[in-house]
């Protein structure tokens, strides 16, 4: 046998053990972590926050993002494993969405509950509504569920009514519960107050996509179609094919931040989303800029050790933490590019990432994913195991791509 036969067997067989590891990853650890821990038994719904300690708050108010990505990954589980208990895990968090979450007199769903579920902080941030219709097409789509499909759709319309900007493009952070202005638009606190963010159309690219699968709408399509349009002509910056973070109303950005993760898993996204249109020729316009992308985004990657955060281009600072949701969406995305161009350097990076991975990022005592691994080498406890923004979302969606890709 040739050389490079036994490197193409080689591969194959370390192909087939990512598949079965990832696949033990998620139905072994992280799904059952969020069937087990963070079902609210007393209240309803899903318990708001788990430190990074592995201790419960059962004050912690809960997040729309949260309850649409648990929606999300145990649609996504059922339809492809096709087990019982995920689906009742899905149908909990589609009934959170619609009983508690949505916004009946105004549309919309509201940012966060209490922990008895009250409405408690209403603003309209379209980054969740995003997410929102993500879990719910999924649902659809593994169910057919009529109601979920439905929601999605009034969310849709919620989205180009009172977000899309008609005279400029794109679309509007925030608003007040009743679409009003409001000044402080950001999603987070590390975030800059602009009006346009790459984060909020990478997450509404994402849902249109996936709602696309399952309501071929025209005016869904041309949207769908819109959103490409503006990652390759705006969003991205083509002299360093990295993505611009934060714009202004009018597509001006003045920030110098290059986000690794967003980088390597928008490549991936764009693609699928092109593909899901199924346009030839736009699909392949669409995985020669992905690929450069992904190229770019390796620039944070460091082989046997992950990818790092981010750096700031103005200060030259650089967050060399390995962020939990950076390297599952690494994994994905090399393996991508691998599939898209047989190119055994991506492969090599997915395969690095997951080894990184397994040795410090997946907590065996505790159960899911510690938050980060610093910079230092010290594992962060500090932040979430659970709670707003760490959800079973990222890992839980490179443990179902890897099955469905390979």
């Amino acid at each position: 046998m040739q050389t490079e036969e036994i490197d193409r067997a080689d591969a194959a067989d370390r192909v087939r053990q990512l598949k079965d590891e990832a696949l033990e990853e998620l139905t072994g650890n992280i799904l059952p972590f969020w069937m087990e821990r963070m079902r609210d038994r007393d209240r309803g719904g899903f318990a708001g926050r788990i430190s990074g300690k592995g201790i419960p708050d059962p004050e912690a108010d809960k997040g729309a993002i949260l309850n649409a990505r648990i929606l999300w990954t145990f649609s996504a589980a059922y339809r492809t494993l096709g087990r019982p208990e995920y689906l009742e895990t899905a149908t909990a968090a589609k009934r959170e969405i619609i009983d508690r979450f949505y916004d009946g007199e105004y549309g919309g769903v509201f940012w966060s509950l209490t922990p008895d579920g009250r409405p408690k902080d209403t603003r309209k941030q379209i980054y969740a509504l995003g997410f929102a219709i993500y879990g719910l097409s999924e649902y659809c789509r593994a169910t057919g569920d009529a109601e979920a499909l439905d929601y999605a759709v009034r969310l849709f319309h919620d989205i180009e009514r009172h977000s899309f900007d008609k005279a400029k493009n794109g679309y509007f952070e925030a608003f007040s519960r009743d679409w009003s202005p409001i000044g402080d638009m950001r999603l987070s606190e590390k975030d800059v107050n602009e009006c346009k963010t790459m984060n909020t159309h990478l997450h509404i690219l994402e849902p249109y996509a996936n709602l696309y699968r399952v309501w071929k709408a025209p005016e869904l399509e041309k949207q769908l179609r819109n959103l490409i349009w503006l990652f390759t002509d705006r969003i991205l910056d083509r002299e360093t094919m990295h993505l611009r973070l934060f714009f202004d109303e009018d597509w001006r950005s003045s920030h110098e931040i290059i986000s690794y993760g967003h980088d390597i898993e928008a490549a991936w996204l764009l693609m699928e989303a092109a593909e899901t249109l199924s346009d030839p020729r736009l699909a392949e316009e669409v995985a020669r800029t992905a690929e450069a992308v992904a190229d770019a985004a390796s620039e944070g990657f460091i082989p046997g050790a992950g990818m790092i955060y981010e750096c700031h281009g103005d200060t030259a600072a650089v967050d060399a933490d390995r962020h939990w949701w950076v390297q599952a969406e690494t994994v994905v995305g090399y393996l991508k590019i691998w599939r898209m161009s047989g190119r055994e350097d991506a492969l090599e990076k997915a395969f690095g990432c997951w080894e990184f991975i397994k040795r410090h990022i997946i907590d065996r005592k505790g159960g899911e994913w510690h938050w980060s691994l610093r910079a230092d080498g010290s594992v962060n406890t500090d932040d979430d195991k659970a709670g707003f923004w760490k959800c079973p979302y990222h890992n839980g969606r490179m443990c179902l791509e890897i099955q469905y890709d390979i």
